[in-house]
């Protein structure tokens, strides 16, 4: 008896140990670890369209000549907020807000609001 409630409890651990391991490369992803606490506000022109394409939305920008790699929220999460893949036109002035990745040379950017034509889209409303 005692050897069947051993095999059981053995299995549970297995069990929870399996759905710890397979949950934090989901975690991992979606932290923001590697960016600056700091907030920040970039302002630059639009170098490639919105992408709803993958797991987070995409675009690029150029600021002061440099590309910038923005990442949004989820992409169903931004096309809720209204920002789809045909919003804002290649060249266009877009403003972003959120948090510049650590690395001091890697120009990438996760972003809370997107602002184009005076209208907020607020990606991460729950941000602030």
């Amino acid at each position: 008896m005692q050897k069947d409630s051993t095999r059981v409890a053995v299995g549970i651990l297995a069990g929870v140990a399996l759905l710890v391991a397979l949950s934090m490369p989901a975690y991992a992803h979606h932290g923001w670890g590697g960016n600056e606490e700091q907030e920040s506000t970039l302002t630059g022109t639009l170098e490639a369209p919105v992408s709803l394409a993958g797991p987070h939305a995409t675009m690029k920008l150029k600021v002061n000549g440099q590309v910038w790699d923005i990442t949004l929220a989820p992409s169903n999460r931004t096309a809720g907020a209204g920002l789809t893949e045909k919003v804002i036109p290649l060249g266009s002035t877009v403003t972003v807000v959120g948090h510049k990745n650590k690395t001091a040379n890697r120009f990438e950017f996760k972003t809370e609001r997107v602002t184009y034509n005076d209208k907020v889209y607020a990606v991460y409303p729950n941000l602030h």
